[in-house]
């Protein structure tokens, strides 16, 4: 079948390389793509929101399955529009993505499941929000309700921090139309761990639990990111939190949303706090995670096409899927700056000298007009090794790191680090 990936970050490149290991995928485009994608995809110049452009070259191409990456794109309808084109899409509708658009949406669907998260309650008004957050003890976490890039949650240690992000998004709008709402919501105590499944609306099928590094610098120091890194499988969520947090939480979730007409269908990723037994949700994503899929993409086993086609089409249940047993480190290399100000166009030098068996997925990059590939954005590349043990695959992955180099490069020291300390 041909296949259409939408996006041009680290994780549509992650999602074209399993792709193009795929049997069932004859060809393999990208919109729009990026340096890395260019290598084993057609690259069509296409941007992720042009929801006209990617229903008409899907049509063109005669594409077969159309994978949705950024969830921009889900937000703005893009699935709706390529079913009604009579075209199988990988992804959930626009309304079953409000589980990530909206997040006031999202604790009102844990509420009639009764999922268990943090108390939250939902803020028009910068006066009001204030008057809250001075009557509560910190710390609190404080969200713009729409998409903010990964970048729209505060966790705030004292009142006026809290009362500082609550200005940045109700008065100083620093998030544009995504701050028209807040969520104030309780500060949760634990340990972090992402859980991401596929489903066909009906079915549901867990991928191995992986963690992410929000913040820029080690120690989880400076301001927060889109994700400076990740790894797979966390030692502290085993099998049996696996099944409860699929029977306790996703399920319900995917069963609750078809009863409301919302068929969800795609990648439902959970982000969620562990402390102890005890399990409750962070927020829910309505796509892959980035860059969680990075690193557990090389542990999957099966054919990635028939499985994404199989969610698309509501037969999930038919195909079979794996995951190898040993772990895998994901490590991003950023521009310095990043996530504030950083240059573009700087050459990278080194990516022909990694490890063949060591995956590097293009986030930031183009091809330059000498040929070569230079940075085009705060998060570059994502260097991911596996091994048969944590320690192993740390050192193989920042062996390789070292042997990439660009003007300004940063990146974290620590990732999984605390899985082998």
């Amino acid at each position: 079948m041909k296949v259409l990936v939408i996006g041009s970050g680290g994780r549509e490149h992650a999602l074209a390389w399993r792709l193009s290991l795929s049997a069932s995928v004859s060809e393999l485009f990208a919109a729009p793509g990026n340096a890395g994608t260019a290598a084993i995809a057609r690259n069509l110049p296409i941007a992720a929101t042009d929801l006209p452009g990617i229903v008409s070259a899907a049509g063109e191409h005669h594409i077969d399955l159309v994978v949705v990456g950024p969830e921009v794109s889900l937000s703005l309808g893009l699935v709706d529009q390529l079913r009604q084109a009579g075209i199988a899409a990988f992804g959930p509708c626009r309304n079953a993505a409000r589980l990530e658009s909206s997040k006031a949406f999202a604790h009102d669907i844990m509420r009639s499941c009764g999922i268990p998260a943090a108390d939250a309650r939902v803020f028009t008004s910068f006066p009001e929000a204030r008057e809250f957050v001075a009557g509560i003890k910190p710390p609190v976490v404080v969200k713009a309700d729409g998409l903010a890039a990964g970048k729209g949650a505060v966790v705030a240690m004292s009142t006026r921090e809290a009362e500082s992000a609550l200005e940045d998004m109700l008065v100083r709008r620093v998030f544009g139309e995504a701050g028209d709402r807040v969520v104030v919501e309780e500060y949760l105590e634990g340990r972090e761990v992402s859980l991401l499944a596929f489903t066909d609306g009906t079915h549901v099928v867990p991928m191995v639990p992986a963690c992410d590094y929000k913040r820029v610098r080690d120690n989880d120091v400076g301001p927060n990111t889109g994700g400076m890194g990740s790894y797979s499988p966390p030692a502290f969520f085993g099998a049996d939190m696996v099944k409860r947090t699929v029977d306790e939480i996703i399920t319900p979730v995917v069963r609750t949303m078809a009863a409301n007409g919302w068929e969800y269908r795609g990648v439902l990723y959970a982000g969620l706090m562990v402390d102890g037994d005890r399990i409750r949700v962070l927020e829910f994503n309505a796509r892959f995670g980035d860059p969680e899929t990075q690193a557990i993409l090389p542990r999957l086993e099966g054919d990635f096409g028939n499985i994404l086609m199989a969610c698309a089409c509501g037969t999930l249940d038919t195909v079979p899927i794996g995951w190898k047993t040993g772990p895998s480190v994901a490590v991003v290399l950023a521009s310095g700056g990043y996530p504030g100000n950083y240059a573009k166009g700087l050459p990278i030098s080194g990516l022909d000298s990694v490890d063949r068996d060591v995956s590097v997925f293009h986030a930031g990059t183009t091809t330059g007009n000498d040929g070569r590939v230079v940075t085009d954005g705060g998060r570059v590349l994502a260097v991911v090794a596996t091994a048969d043990t944590m320690a192993e695959a740390r050192e193989r992955v920042y062996n390789n790191v070292i042997r990439i180099s660009f003007p300004h490069m940063a990146f974290r020291t620590d990732i999984a680090l605390r899985e082998v300390a």
